[in-house]
């Protein structure tokens, strides 16, 4: 018999791994994702595809989904007495729940969806999504800067041919695909291991003039294949959302990367710390491999503020080791 994500949270809430807030918010979560997948799955039908017209708190302009899907994670998770407050990359701050909700135990963050430059084009796109502990009292956006290995729950919902979401509690990293048929969630992989070993990488290489010489110096030795230094052949990918190309590394192993470069100096990375690198940190960890900035283990960092962002190197751990000892060396 299939095993449905209810069926799951329920073992998981047995077997004492999580307690009733953390079950009924993943639940609600999975269930709003739905929403979510059924906007993007009508598209030009549902008038829910170009710009908004607006921008970000990180000065990036909004697509009319962007918008959409931060309002449908808004309103899924607000009232479930799970949450004390909420933080997303579409908004500049946190915000607490509701007054006319209770009040839960834990923070949840998400990028609402990720690869917005993936929408108009019918490529895959996703939501991603992380949930640590609240703070006793009230909640600032300074409750939410707290290592990712606080986290206790993490994943990623990938909207593409099939609607599969991504789970880790903490013990192994689960998959469940969208059964459009019944609307429920199936188990489909679980306990998945990431291979140490790979010849995959995923890199925008239109940007390697301005990376800095650790990284130039790696992508040359990946290039270089068999004749090289690594003695072997490597294939690349390049999906342009950070949810389909984890999924690939989660599903056969490889190496993705986005690192810094040298065209603002200013900014340490692309991605986010909180709600993007973290929670796709923790995953890759738990299924084995490694995520880094080049320097120290993501879930290691300190974060300074709430839309901080990181240079990323993660997936399969020996060429994610590889590439951190270039940069410390």
């Amino acid at each position: 018999m299939s095993k449905t994500l209810q069926q799951f949270l329920a073992e998981q809430f047995s077997a004492g791994n999580i307690d009733q807030q953390l079950s009924d918010l993943l639940n609600a979560v999975a269930d709003l994702s739905k929403n979510i997948n059924d906007k993007v799955t009508h598209g030009a039908l549902a008038g829910v595809l170009g710009f908004a017209g607006t921008d970000n708190v990180q000065g990036e302009h909004q697509k009319k989904l962007d918008i959409i899907t931060n309002e449908v994670f808004i309103d899924g998770v607000e009232w479930t007495g799970s949450i004390a407050a909420m933080a997303s990359e579409e908004m500049d701050h946190s915000l607490s729940t509701p007054a006319e909700f209770r009040r839960g135990k834990y923070l949840i963050m998400f990028d609402p969806l990720d690869g917005s430059s993936n929408i108009d084009i019918n490529a895959p796109i996703g939501s991603i999504f992380s949930i640590s502990e609240a703070p006793e009292g009230k909640v600032t956006d300074e409750s939410f800067l707290k290592k990712g290995r606080s986290q206790v729950a993490a994943g990623y919902v990938m909207y593409s041919p099939q609607t599969i979401l991504t789970l880790t509690v903490g013990h192994g990293v689960y998959m469940f695909t969208l059964n459009l048929g019944t609307g429920q969630y199936i188990l489909t992989k679980e306990n998945i291991r990431i291979p140490e070993q790979t010849q995959e990488f995923a890199i925008n290489m239109s940007n390697m003039r301005h990376w800095e010489p650790p990284v130039q110096k790696y992508v040359k030795e990946l290039l270089e294949g068999e004749t090289g230094p690594l003695g072997k052949n490597f294939n690349m990918r390049w999906v342009a959302a950070m949810v389909a190309e984890v999924h690939r590394v989660l599903c056969r192993g490889g190496i993705f990367m986005y690192p810094r470069d040298n065209r603002d100096p200013s900014k340490p990375g692309k991605l986010r710390l909180m709600y993007e690198a973290n929670p796709m940190a923790m995953l890759i960890e738990q299924a084995g491999g490694r995520a880094t900035n080049g320097h120290e283990d993501i879930l290691d960092l300190q974060p300074e503020k709430l839309h901080q962002r990181v240079a990323v190197f993660l997936g399969s751990k020996e060429e994610v080791d590889r590439v951190t000892s270039y940069h410390k060396n």
